[in-house]
Parts: C-alpha cells; sequence; structure tokens
C-alpha cells in the first residue's frame, strides 16, 4: 500500500533564476497528499535519499539525509529542494543553477555521483537521478518531462579513508621499492663499468645481492597483486585434497635449508583430522607467512599445532575440548616472544599492522586473513599457552564441491 504523505503548507517561490532564465518557483505547486509508493521504506536505505517532486518540492527526506544535512525531515518536507539544499561545486557555483535539473535535456536520466557542499561547507557526495513521464503531445524534442527528482547524499568520510589508503599504499610501495632498485642499478653500473676490477668472489656477492633484491621487488609485487584481489573479491580458490601436516613440515624444511636452526620449529599434529580440500599454494602462503612472521617478531622454538577443530560461525577461538565430529582443521602457529596485546591485537590484520621490529610491507598478515576468508574460515591471535603469540586459523573440511 501507498503512503500518503500530506503536502503542507505552500512554500514561498525560490528566488533562483534558471540558466534559460525562468525561475523555478513560477510552476504550479499541486495541492493535497502525495503518493510515493514503495518509498515508504526510504529510512531504511544505508544512503541518504531526498525526493523532489515535478516543480522542486520535497516529497522524501530520509533519516540518513536528516543526520547528514542536521535538517528536521518534518520541516523540509513541502519545501524547495534548491532552497533546503544549496548545493555549490569546488568553485563556489550553484549547482542548480547550471545543471538546470527541472529545465535542462529532456533526454538526461542522472548525474554520476560527484563531491558537492552544502551552505555550511559540509561535503557531501552526490547523485542524482530522473524520472520521467513521456508527454506525447510535446512532440519528440520534449517528449519527456521530469516528475520526480532523486537525490542520493552519502558522506565523505569514507572516501577520504579511501584517498588516505591509497596515499598511504603508494608511500609504502615507493619506499619499499627504491631500496632494492636502488641496490640492483648500484650493483649493474658498477659490474658493467668496473668489470675486469674484481675477483670472481667479489663479482659473485653483488650478483646474489642482486638477485636477493629482484626476488625483494617480485614479492612485493605478488604481495600487491594479492591486496588487489582480495580487495575486488576476485581472489580464486582452487580445491584439491590437502595434507595440513605435510604442508606445514615443507615450509619447516624450506626454513631449515635457508639457514634456520631445525631446532628452532616443532611440529605437532593432533589425532582425528578430517579430509580437507584446499587451495595447496595459498595454505603454503598463508603457514610460511605466519612462520615468517613468528621468527622475525617472536623469539625461541616456532611451534606449529595442527588439530581437528568446528566451524561454529564465530572467530577462531582456542581449542575446545572434547570434538566428537569434527567439520574443521586448526592450524596455530606460536612463538616465544613478547606476544602480541589485547588492545593491539584487532590491528595486526589491518594494511600496512608492523610490529616493534620494522620491515617488510605490513600486508603479510592482512593478505593471510583474506586468503583463510577465501577459503571460508576465519582467523585470530591471542597469547599462546607458554608465553608468546598464536596465530590460529581454521579452515572447514569437506568435499572438492564444498
Amino acid at each position: 500500500m501507498d503512503e500518503l504523505i500530506g503536502s503542507g503548507a505552500a512554500s514561498p517561490t525560490p528566488n533562483r533564476e534558471t540558466t534559460y532564465g525562468r525561475h523555478l518557483g513560477s510552476s504550479p505547486v499541486p495541492e493535497g497528499p502525495v503518493p510515493i509508493g514503495s518509498l515508504v521504506f526510504a529510512d531504511e536505505l544505508p544512503d541518504g535519499v531526498v525526493v523532489a517532486d515535478e516543480v522542486g518540492r520535497i516529497i522524501v527526506f530520509n533519516r540518513v539525509a536528516a543526520r547528514l544535512t542536521g535538517l528536521d525531515p518534518a520541516e523540509v518536507t513541502g519545501k524547495f529542494v534548491f532552497d533546503v539544499l544549496p548545493l555549490h561545486d569546488d568553485d563556489g557555483r550553484d549547482w542548480w543553477v547550471y545543471a538546470d535539473p527541472y529545465h535542462g535535456l529532456p533526454t538526461r536520466t542522472r548525474h554520476p555521483e560527484r563531491s558537492l557542499y552544502l551552505a555550511d561547507g559540509t561535503e557531501v557526495l552526490v547523485s542524482i537521478g530522473y524520472v520521467r513521464e513521456r508527454d506525447l503531445d510535446q512532440g519528440a524534442s520534449r517528449s519527456c518531462t521530469v516528475r520526480r527528482l532523486v537525490i542520493s547524499l552519502r558522506g565523505a568520510e569514507q572516501r577520504e579513508r579511501l584517498e588516505r589508503s591509497r596515499a598511504e599504499l603508494v608511500s609504502t610501495v615507493a619506499h619499499e621499492l627504491r631500496s632494492p632498485l636502488t641496490s640492483v642499478k648500484g650493483f649493474t653500473a658498477t659490474l658493467l663499468n668496473k668489470w675486469g676490477r674484481f675477483t670472481d668472489d667479489q663479482k659473485r656477492v653483488m650478483l646474489e645481492t642482486v638477485n636477493a633484491d629482484a626476488d625483494r621487488v617480485t614479492r612485493l609485487i605478488t604481495e600487491l597483486l594479492d591486496v588487489s584481489r582480495i580487495e575486488s573479491g576476485r581472489m580464486e580458490v582452487h580445491r584439491q585434497l590437502v595434507d595440513l601436516p605435510d604442508r606445514a613440515r615443507r615450509i619447516i624444511a624450506g626454513r631449515v635449508a635457508a639457514g634456520d636452526a631445525e631446532d628452532r620449529f616443532r611440529l605437532e599434529v593432533r589425532r582425528g583430522l578430517p579430509e580437507t580440500w584446499l587451495d595447496a599454494d595459498k595454505i603454503d602462503q598463508i603457514l610460511s607467512n605466519l612462520v615468517e612472521n613468528a621468527v622475525r617478531h617472536g623469539a625461541g622454538i616456532v611451534t606449529i599445532v595442527v588439530e581437528p577443530a568446528r566451524m561454529d560461525g564465530e572467530a577462531a577461538l582456542p581449542p575446545a575440548v572434547g570434538l566428537d565430529v569434527p567439520d574443521a582443521a586448526a592450524v596455530s602457529v606460536r612463538d616465544q616472544g613478547e606476544g602480541i596485546s589485547p588492545e593491539v591485537a584487532p590491528r595486526v590484520f589491518r594494511r600496512f599492522w608492523r610490529g616493534k621490529r620494522r620491515g617488510g610491507t605490513g600486508l603479510g598478515l592482512y593478505i593471510v586473513k583474506g586468503l583463510v576468508e577465501a577459503h571460508g574460515g576465519t582467523i585470530g591471535v591471542w597469547g599462546a599457552p607458554g608465553g608468546g603469540a598464536e596465530f590460529r586459523f581454521i579452515v572447514p573440511a569437506g568435499t572438492i564441491a564444498a
């Protein structure tokens, strides 16, 4: 059923001349209630919504629009929209004058979202749509008259946060790229210009440094691509039967081969693990990042625990007792360092978070969280039983079709 909103008293004629030299207030204002149909639920919408009728008088002014503008819907309903929302652009130009929505192009259907300012200087993101009615007796050139003007308002805070985030990303990437590229450029230029002056051992050291820095650049680019896929929802998971304890053994073996002490790592596997269909490469990436984080920021023995668990729809929790039918597998990576305080714990999975020991891009744990969630799992961090930090993720068990 349509909700009816009383028109109230007629508002004074607005003193605003359009680009065609006509006054918007010169149109007759209809009396009586105005049906708004499906717009009865406007207060439930997440964005501000303002609807004006064919003469520019407000018939809908929802709760979010009231919050963004600081205006009372009961007071502005029935008034002219260009008086209630005096929108201006960055140059101070009156949007209503140069856009002229009621007397502009008859074929116009919408205005894309753009930044405009209210009278008090508040920035809002505004998009406008037209509801037109075909007027057959006016000919093809003026076949559609405006029956409704639908204005969507959003706060600019989210866009400002995104812009700051992008600026921080650019700054971080530039900083991380500068060091290895400077090293690569310096060593290659030196070798090209003075090749005969160096011994074979010196040349080898320089080339190994260049190779390591090239790997660092490649790793950074890979991380940025992962961040892009996570944020756009394009992260693909190619499931296959994965033996989690075996993947953990491979990660440990790789660390030992790279020079870490073998007694620095410990693997504990609990009985009763369910069958898990996961993306093997992404599981390796998750484990590698968590172990790297434990080695870099923790201390003592790094322990990996693989055990059966349950998916209960909540955040990853410490192991429960007496599990009957596990429907998930949990992997914990623990160290014996200083640990992570409860105040800091909620921030560790954000982009660019870094511990006390600076290093890396600060994207590793953010990517880990995205990869775990792409599998339908959860991840959390808290104090390890013997001190230090424990990162624990849970991934659901199932079949290849899961």
